[in-house]
């Protein structure tokens, strides 16, 4: 398997730290509003890798983070009268009711800022005494020059970089590149440190959980392209300074988000929440919007993709409902094929959904000419079902009864014997009941 590692700008084979087992984190949503679409990018991006690892054999744990403390969840608490945990607690609660929507697995460990905060202190005290951290005011900052190869995950050269932050810092630092690891602040929720009342800094946040769930060196770190720099160079250089390592092995990106070919943005009125999307289009939809392209090139989500989508969801959908009449009428057996070297050199050569999705579809016209031919479907139907699982897609196929069976067989009679009043009543009940 060859994943393309951010790290390195290639290609590489990829190496478990511990063999058959894979410790994986993605950054997770800043919890002070609904979820948009490019915060569900990386969702199912990272959703199908994990499919797809487990699909291949490895035990994969899995952590994605809530951020619950942010000057964004400050201002809406303030504005209406409530406290920031009853902000992040909604937002987390329809954050997840989101990701059930849109079929993804549930993962192993889901940390909170807020639930972090003594292990964060005691990492900006470790970097304090190694002295790549110091206290300048009130706030303290980590000290980028002490690591040499700074930019080496963006790929950016110091001078020119436009450093962004979270929370707004004083202009008492050592070099402009040092970025805030504790903020005093009296706005908002705090805690009390050696170093004084405040809040953590965005970028420490992640790298603390990692080590509080891993305990060490984890084998992917992933996230949306817009993370790359700052927050996943500082956080790498904040793991180089206390441990000695880049944190994980490699560092995987999914592309930017678009909309109609502009960036979506709310001055440009495209801006576009999950749930609203939900509305409009399955989760099938949507992750065959998502997923029908290469993950780290840019996603445009426009008309024309949702209405291939359609397309596509709807050749799949009549050919396993009309496979699944085969399979209950004459008790075909499936489920036999659990592994498909067509499916492994494809997702192989870096998740490689596009031509996963051409194979599924070439899968599709297969099965429709061994039904019309009355041969057999089942490995056919088998390896359909594991890209299925693969990409997230959830087909409700009906299990039928003996009286369904008989009133299938009535349906075909009545046709056969150009009773075509009765065929089409019965048809009728069939597509009620979902076997049509």
């Amino acid at each position: 398997m060859k994943i393309f590692n951010t790290l390195t700008n290639k290609l590489e084979e990829f190496t478990p730290i511990t063999p058959g087992v894979v410790n994986m984190y993605v950054c997770g949503p800043t919890v002070y509003n609904y979820a948009h679409v490019g915060n569900m990018y990386p969702v199912i991006v990272f959703d199908m890798v994990y499919r797809y690892l487990k699909y291949r054999g490895y035990q994969v744990n899995y952590a994605s983070n809530f951020t619950d403390v942010d000057d964004k969840i400050i201002k809406a608490a303030i504005e209406l009268s409530v406290t920031e945990k009853e902000i992040t607690d909604k937002f987390i609660k329809a954050y997840l009711e989101e990701l059930e929507g849109l079929n993804c697995l549930p993962i192993d460990y889901r940390p909170r800022v807020t639930e972090t905060m003594d292990s964060i202190i005691d990492f900006i005290s470790l970097l304090l005494e190694k002295d790549y951290a110091y206290k300048s005011g009130d706030d303290v900052y980590f000290r980028v020059s002490k690591i040499k190869d700074y930019g080496c995950l963006s790929k950016q050269n110091l001078e020119a970089l436009d450093y962004g932050k979270r929370i707004d810092v004083a202009e008492e630092k050592e070099s402009p590149f040092d970025f805030v690891l504790w903020k005093k602040t009296n706005e908002g929720i705090t805690w009390d440190a050696p170093f004084g009342t405040g809040r953590p800094g965005w970028h420490t946040e992640c790298v603390v959980m990692i080590h509080d769930i891993f305990k060490g060196k984890i084998d992917i770190h992933g996230g949306g392209v817009d993370l790359k720099f700052p927050h996943h160079e500082n956080e790498m250089a904040q793991s180089k300074a206390v441990w000695e390592h880049n944190l994980a092995n490699y560092w995987i990106h999914n592309g930017h988000i678009m909309v109609e070919g502009e960036k979506m943005s709310k001055s440009l009125n495209n801006f576009i929440l999950a749930k609203d999307l939900r509305k409009e289009y399955s989760s099938n939809v949507i992750r065959l919007a998502f997923l029908k392209n290469q993950y780290r090139a840019p996603l445009d989500l426009t008309k024309t993709t949702f209405s291939e989508c359609l397309t596509i969801n709807d050749k799949i959908s009549n050919a396993l409902k009309q496979a699944n009449i085969s399979i209950q009428m004459q008790n075909i057996s499936i489920g036999n094929i659990t592994n498909d070297e067509h499916i492994n050199e494809i997702m192989d050569n870096d998740f490689n959904t596009p031509n996963l999705i051409t194979y599924l579809l070439d899968l599709v016209k297969e099965l429709n000419t061994a039904i019309r031919n009355n041969t057999d479907i089942s490995q056919t139907y088998d390896k359909i079902g594991l890209i299925n699982s693969i990409l997230g897609l959830e087909y409700e196929l009906k299990e039928f009864s003996e009286s369904d069976k008989t009133l299938y067989q009535s349906w075909l009679e009545a046709r056969d014997h150009k009773d075509f009043e009765k065929a089409d009543t019965i048809r009728k009940e069939l597509i009620e009941k979902n076997i049509l």
